[in-house]
């Protein structure tokens, strides 16, 4: 945990339920071992998406479905989210799952490495949420920088990597150290980079905000 053990028990202690298909889907990525977005990280989306009303959504990374769901379920009349998924066993839950909470005219998924897709859109989008390969952030990053325009949000997750992003890579297990020197090149250059305005908020495993402020 980025933060003590006992406030982030008490904030998930005030969380409400989001509905019975992200319960349902939440005990079922428990049971199974799916990685899905934390309780901090469900509050900070949707109160972003409220803040921002965004017209389109993109998420990298949509594993069984549950963070696209809970973001259709809070974002305005007439947006749109589009999601990337590569395993190839987790797109049908994924799928089925988006089918069962009625959101499939919402919810656009996409089958495809999160690279490759990026690189071959050419579509806009004002929300982006990053949450795919770990690794790969600073290849996304370059490709988020042709489809955000300016005032568009990315958010990234994952970035503090449980605290182990301050130690030296070679205090990392080796298999971790790609993922540890490139989640440290993709926070440079997005905190370094003149047309993004970022902040690291320590909630959840760290988390990037940025605001698209010039091309």
């Amino acid at each position: 945990m980025i933060v003590n053990e006992r406030i982030v028990s008490y904030i998930h202690s005030l969380e409400k339920s989001n509905g019975n298909i992200c319960d349902e889907i939440e005990e079922y990525a428990h049971k199974t071992f799916v990685p899905i977005i934390r309780k901090e990280m469900e509050s900070f989306l949707k109160v972003m998406i409220n803040i921002k009303q965004p017209k389109s959504i993109l998420e990298l990374g949509t594993a069984i479905g549950y963070s696209a769901i809970l973001m259709a379920g809070v974002m305005p009349e007439g947006c749109h989210i589009t999601t990337v998924e590569n395993y190839e066993k987790r797109i049908p839950i994924a799928r089925a799952n988006i089918i069962k909470a009625g959101f499939e005219e919402k919810i656009t998924l996409i089958e495809g490495d999160a690279l490759e897709v990026l690189k071959n859109n050419t579509e806009e989008f004002d929300f982006i949420f990053m949450d795919a390969a770990k690794a790969q952030y600073p290849y996304y990053f370059e490709e988020i920088k042709r489809i955000l325009p300016i005032g568009g949000i990315l958010i990234a997750d994952n970035v503090l990597q449980e605290g182990e992003l301050i130690e030296s890579r070679f205090a990392v297990e080796r298999r971790n150290r790609t993922i540890h020197s490139r989640m440290r090149e993709f926070i440079y250059d997005i905190k370094n980079s003149s047309d993004f305005e970022t902040t690291i908020v320590p909630i959840g495993d760290g988390i990037t905000m940025s605001v698209r402020v010039r091309n």
